[in-house]
């Protein structure tokens, strides 16, 4: 062989032993963090893969999935999310407002898609509903705004309330805007409120007790609260006092009425958001998306316990009638 062929064939293996040595590296799959403030249940999880399957990703297959549930432990959503950013993965999402706080706090470069959240401008999650302007974007669920809404079924399930119960966790960023948006609605319906914090499941019976023996007629509970739904609609019915919240799943377990988007819905769209940014899109740039669409859950079975009558009207514009 010529000495320039040599060269050359030596010249080509230098040149090519990169390309080899990469190909022959396992190829990184990108890794999505999902943060819960309450349980990571059967149903979120099914709803957030439904929608990475959407968009073609499949857990271990072209996606690592990173699960970590605060359990409605708010300090303990700061712990988890540190722990998300230490993974080095390239997408947070964040189930409720206490989690997008939590994981903005932990990160202002890594993309943040928020699903659920109250009330993003409110909460200064965002700059702008249109243009986020920071690393956060995705679904809102719009609860403050429809407590209006929420006040006025419960006016027509509970005739002649004049005192309405907001049963809170005041360490949660979005209670402040929860609280605010009930008060021109109350006011202009002439009814008086009287607000309770509960923290942890073990304030339901004193923060109901309390709401009782100040007269209250019927309570609009805070989403996040329920950590233990079932627990915050057994304590309502053991005080009789008729509650709403904008989660579905407290109509489910025995609470009276829920009204608001739902949740399922928006932790399934929240991964469009997701297959967008690891495609290299500018979570700053993204709009946040509105529901537009609520459901009504009535259950039947409570307000017969509650003494109350539906009235016909009700019955029929209720997307679900538990009995």
């Amino acid at each position: 062989m010529s000495v320039r062929r040599r060269l050359l064939r030596a010249l080509g293996l230098v040149l090519i032993a990169p390309a080899l040595r990469a190909a022959a590296q396992p190829r990184r799959l990108p890794r999505v963090g999902v943060l819960a403030a309450t349980a990571m249940t059967p149903a979120l999880r099914a709803a957030f893969l439904a929608g990475l399957r959407d968009h073609g990703y499949a857990d271990g297959t072209n996606v690592v999935l990173e699960w970590r549930a605060a359990e409605g432990r708010i300090d303990r959503s700061d712990a988890l999310a540190a722990e998300l950013v230490k993974q080095k993965v390239d997408v947070i999402v964040a189930l409720l407002t206490p989690a997008a706080q939590a994981a903005r706090r932990a990160t202002t470069t890594i993309p943040i898609v928020m699903a659920g959240v109250g009330d993003p401008l409110g909460t200064g999650l965002v700059s702008s509903l249109a243009r986020p302007g920071g690393n956060v974007t995705g679904v809102s669920a719009a609860s403050a705004e429809t407590s209006g809404k929420r006040i006025g079924l419960l006016r027509e399930l509970v005739p002649g309330l004049k005192r309405l119960g907001l049963l809170i966790n005041g360490a949660d960023p979005f209670s402040r805007p929860f609280v605010e948006e009930a008060r021109e609605p109350a006011k202009r319906a002439g009814m008086e409120l009287h607000i309770e914090d509960a923290r942890q499941p073990g304030d339901f019976a004193r923060a109901f007790a309390a709401m009782k023996k100040a007269g209250v007629g019927a309570v609009l509970v805070q989403g996040v609260l329920l950590i233990a739904p079932k627990a915050v609609a057994d304590e309502a019915l053991r005080q009789g006092l008729p509650a709403a919240s904008p989660m579905r799943q407290f109509a489910l377990d025995g609470g009276l009425m829920s009204y608001g988007a739902d949740f399922r819905a928006l932790v399934r769209s929240s991964a469009s958001y997701v297959d967008k940014l690891l495609k290299g899109a500018n979570p700053a740039e993204l709009p946040v998306e509105q529901p537009t669409e609520f459901e009504l859950v009535i259950n039947r079975g409570t307000a017969r316990k509650l003494g109350l009558a539906i009235p016909p009207e009700l019955l029929v514009r209720a997307d679900e009638v538990i009995d």
